[in-house]
């Protein structure tokens, strides 16, 4: 078996050297997206923090009352905010749903698109699909490493390795949805002379919007999933306690932080679903 390891083939060094001729070439290209990135999550962060605690819990449950008409809805996220803020976790929490929110969209801009050019080009998809398996199983720390040395430490690094992880669940979803459209009633409508462009706003969106919801509330629990990993490499959120409780091996610090993490969870899960009439 040694002959198999004497001639290794050096993939790693291929690797690095990719990387290396991005960071040498393409560093404002990278710059540019971190301005962006962090400007973007840094300005929504200061929005959130500027308006008064009880204000936005009321704006929050507005919210979702006008979605849902739901009176069990918006008393439970009244109550998980106000705790979250009784812990001492309300800035945490708002620099987390920033992440999140700034990492979904993200994902979906880019994820709905093509998830629907590959349902209607297959072989898109066959090019796409290990390139999706490889994006969700490859350990999250191994694209963290080009991912500093791209961006820096901060929340830019903590973003993109995000929507790296999420980003399949968008694709893969939507391409689900507009492919389960039966071809029966796409024939029909084309009998009347609808385009392509018609084709796709009047029928295939109307049809897979529930499937492409999935997509959305997917990647916003693979967003919160990704806090931690976030917090590791410089982004703030409810990641840094439970780092720190971690280093310390303080329970009480990483079950509060954690259990606010999963209240965000919930809420933003129920927020999110499709209203059922």
């Amino acid at each position: 078996m040694d002959w198999l390891t004497e001639q290794k083939i050096p993939l790693g060094k291929w690797i690095k050297v990719g990387v290396d001729i991005l960071n040498d070439h393409a560093a404002g290209v990278f710059d540019w997206i971190s301005l962006v990135l962090g400007s973007g999550i840094e300005g929504m962060i200061y929005l959130m923090l500027a308006c008064p605690p009880l204000i936005l819990i009321g704006l929050f449950t507005a919210f979702a009352w006008w979605l849902h008409r739901s009176l069990k809805l918006a008393l439970t996220i009244i109550a998980s905010l106000l705790l979250i803020i009784n812990l001492g976790y309300w800035e945490s929490t708002m620099e987390t749903l920033a992440l999140v929110v700034v990492s979904t969209l993200v994902c979906l801009l880019a994820g709905v698109p093509l998830g629907i050019a590959a349902a209607h080009r297959p072989w898109l998809y066959r090019i796409l699909r290990p390139i999706l398996d490889l994006m969700q199983t490859v350990p999250t720390f191994v694209y963290l490493i080009p991912a500093l040395i791209l961006f820096g430490l901060g929340v830019v690094p903590g973003v993109i390795s995000t929507v790296v992880f999420a980003i399949p669940a968008a694709i893969r979803l939507t391409h689900l949805g507009i492919s389960s459209v039966p071809k029966t009633m796409l024939e029909a409508v084309e009998s009347f002379g609808a385009t392509p462009r018609q084709l796709l706003w009047k029928v295939e969106l109307p049809h897979a919007k529930k499937t492409i919801m999935a997509g959305m509330t997917q990647c916003i629990m693979l967003s919160l999933s990704m806090v931690v990993i976030a917090a590791l490499v410089g982004a703030g959120g409810l990641g840094k306690p439970v780092v720190r409780a971690l280093n310390t091996v303080n329970v009480a610090m990483g079950f509060e932080a954690g259990l606010a993490i999963v209240l965000i969870a919930i809420l933003l899960d129920r927020v999110c679903k499709t209203r059922e009439k």
